[in-house]
């Protein structure tokens, strides 16, 4: 079983639709048995006393009307532990690429990169956050998954 990690910094908006966009990309292609897919937080912005907010309203109803649902996601922080369960943490920008290696004790194994890496494009996923754009963050989350995806399949991981 190959274990992706999606990383952002609040785990309510570009790391949750990455989690969801590829969990919905390996379900088409009858993968799913192949993966397990999580999403994480590299700060507690989005986590008061222990309990994580929902996926953003405006990230969810992207992912609603193309036919993807995050019902029931809340924010969840990424631990130290994450790096010894999964097999590729993948974070959402410079920033995030920045904290994870912190956050996880280092990246002895190369775990760690950034979604749009694997593009012909690499660059930073769009944060709707700022830009209130939730429509360029998800061309850029399924123009990397399927990138991703195309990758483990050349790397003869799938």
């Amino acid at each position: 079983m190959i274990k992706i990690l999606f990383v952002c910094h609040g785990n309510i908006c570009r790391s949750p639709m990455a989690e969801f966009v590829f969990k919905d990309m390996v379900k088409k292609r009858g993968l799913e048995r192949e993966f397990h897919i999580e999403s994480r937080a590299t700060h507690t912005d989005e986590i008061w006393n222990g309990q994580g907010s929902p996926v953003y309203p405006p990230a969810r109803a992207k992912l609603n009307e193309v036919g993807i649902s995050c019902a029931g996601k809340h924010a969840q922080l990424l631990a130290k532990s994450d790096y010894k369960d999964y097999d590729y943490i993948i974070g959402m920008d410079g920033e995030n690429a920045r904290w994870m290696p912190r956050i996880l004790g280092g990246d002895r194994d190369n775990k760690i990169c950034l979604l749009l890496d694997y593009t012909d494009h690499p660059r930073d996923v769009a944060d709707p956050w700022y830009t209130g754009n939730f429509e360029i963050t998800y061309t850029d989350i399924v123009e990397g998954c399927e990138a991703f995806l195309d990758y483990l399949k050349d790397e003869g991981v799938l």
